[in-house]
C-alpha cells in the first residue's frame, strides 16, 4: 500500500474516533435533557447560553437530521464501492462533526420548554438522541485496512453484529423520526398524543363493556372457579404441555365475572363508570377540535404566553387518565368494591382537572367550548 493511502487510512482512523468520542459526549446532554426538560443539561463543558429566540428549533432540527441522512447514506455507500477512498469517507465525517452534529444537539437546547413545551423538548431530545446513537453505530463500520466491507460485513446481521446496510436503515429511520416531529411542530405533536390517549381509552371502554356482557355460570361459585382455573393451569405449566398462546389465554380467562346475584353492586358501578368513561372520550375528541387545532404559531412572539405550560400540564393530566381508567378495569375485574369507588373517584376528578385546563382559549378568554365545557362537568356530576 503506498504512504500516502496509508496515511489517509490513519487520517479516517484518528477522524472517526474524534467523532465517535464526539457523539458520546453530546448522547449524554441528550439524555439529561430528556430526563429533565426543564433544566439546563450539566454534561457540556461550559454553560448553556439562553436560546436564541430568533432560532427555530424545529426548523434547525429537520435540516440537521436531513443532513445527517444524507452524509450517513455517503459513508454508507463509500465504504461498500470499490475503489475504498479513505480521504473522500474523511471529508464527510469531517462535514458531519462540522455541522450537522452539533447543529441537532443545538436544536434541542434551543427547545426552550417556555417556547415549544417540555413536552416536545423532551421528544426532541430522544429523537436527536436516537439519531447519534445510530450514527456512531454506522461510524464503527468504517473499515481501517483500507478495503471495502465484504458481504458478511455489509448485509445483515452475523453473531449478534448488524451489518453496515441495516446500521444504515436504523439511521435513516432514526432521522425520519426527527423529521416527522419536526413537520408536525407542536400543536400536531399533541394532537397525535391526544388521538393516542383516546384510543387507549377507547380499548379500555370496549374491554369493561365486553367484561360486563359476560355472563356468569349459575351452578359454580366465582371464588371456586378462579382458584380451579389457577390450578389447572399450574399443572399444565408444571406438565410443559401449555403453549404460549394457550397459557394467555387461561389466564385472560380466568378473571371473574359479575355474579347474577351481584350483592355488591358492582354493576351500577360499572355502568355509572362506562358512561364518565364515554364522556371523557369526547372531551379528548373535543379537545382536539377546539383548542389543539386552533393552536397559536410556534414559537409564542409573546415571550411571556402561557401556552406552553398550559400544554405542558394538559399533557400531565390527559397522559395520567388512560392509566387511572385502566385501574378502575383491573379493580372492576378483581370485583372489588372498596377500589373500585377509590379509583372511580379519581378518574372523576382527574377528568374534571383535566376539562378545567380548557375552559378558557388561549388568550384567556370564553368561547363556544367554555360553554361546552361546563356541560361536559355537568353531565360528569349528574352520573
Amino acid at each position: 500500500m503506498p504512504p500516502k493511502d496509508t496515511d489517509a487510512i490513519k487520517v479516517l482512523e484518528s477522524l472517526v474516533q474524534t467523532a465517535s468520542a464526539l457523539l458520546t459526549q453530546l448522547q449524554a446532554v441528550l439524555s439529561e435533557i430528556h430526563r429533565a426538560p426543564d433544566s439546563a443539561p450539566s454534561s457540556s463543558s461550559s454553560p448553556s447560553p439562553e436560546p436564541d429566540p430568533k432560532i427555530n428549533a424545529l426548523s434547525l432540527a429537520h435540516d440537521s437530521a436531513s443532513l445527517i441522512r444524507a452524509h450517513g447514506t455517503k459513508v454508507s455507500l463509500l465504504i461498500i464501492n470499490e475503489p475504498f477512498t479513505p480521504s473522500a469517507v474523511s471529508t464527510v465525517v469531517r462535514e458531519l462533526v462540522a455541522g450537522p452534529i452539533p447543529g441537532l444537539v443545538s436544536a434541542a437546547e434551543a427547545c426552550a420548554p417556555r417556547q415549544y413545551t417540555g413536552v416536545v423538548r423532551r421528544e426532541l431530545a430522544w429523537r436527536a438522541q436516537r439519531v447519534l446513537c445510530e450514527l456512531q453505530q454506522l461510524l464503527q463500520k468504517i473499515p481501517n485496512d483500507g478495503k471495502v466491507l465484504s458481504e458478511r460485513k455489509r448485509e445483515g446481521f452475523a453473531k449478534g453484529e448488524k451489518g453496515s446496510l441495516p446500521a444504515t436503515g436504523l439511521l435513516w429511520s432514526a432521522c425520519d423520526n426527527v423529521i416527522d416531529l419536526s413537520n408536525l411542530g407542536v400543536g400536531g405533536f399533541f394532537i397525535q398524543k391526544v388521538d393516542q390517549w383516546r384510543d387507549i381509552l377507547n380499548d379500555v371502554m370496549q374491554e369493561m363493556k365486553e367484561w360486563g356482557d359476560e355472563e356468569p355460570d349459575p351452578d359454580s361459585d366465582p371464588d371456586q372457579d378462579s382458584d380451579s382455573d389457577v390450578n389447572n393451569l399450574s399443572d399444565q405449566l408444571g406438565s410443559q404441555s401449555l403453549s404460549t398462546q394457550a397459557m394467555l389465554d387461561s389466564l385472560m380467562n380466568s378473571h371473574q365475572t359479575i355474579p347474577s346475584s351481584d350483592p355488591d353492586r358492582i354493576r351500577p358501578r360499572l355502568e355509572t363508570s362506562l358512561k364518565r368513561l364515554r364522556l371523557v372520550t369526547l372531551l379528548y375528541q373535543a379537545l382536539t377540535k377546539r383548542r389543539l387545532k386552533k393552536l397559536p404559531a410556534f414559537p409564542p412572539q409573546n415571550p411571556d404566553s402561557n401556552v406552553p405550560s398550559r400544554l405542558d400540564e394538559m399533557a400531565k393530566v390527559l397522559a395520567k387518565l388512560p392509566d387511572s381508567f385502566g385501574d378502575l378495569a383491573c379493580a372492576f375485574y378483581e370485583l372489588q368494591p372498596s377500589e373500585i369507588d377509590k379509583t372511580m373517584d379519581q378518574c372523576f376528578f382527574d377528568a374534571f382537572a383535566a376539562s378545567e385546563l380548557f375552559v378558557k382559549d388561549w388568550e384567556d378568554g370564553r368561547d363556544e367550548f367554555s360553554e361546552w365545557t361546563d356541560k361536559f362537568q355537568t353531565e360528569m356530576r349528574k352520573i
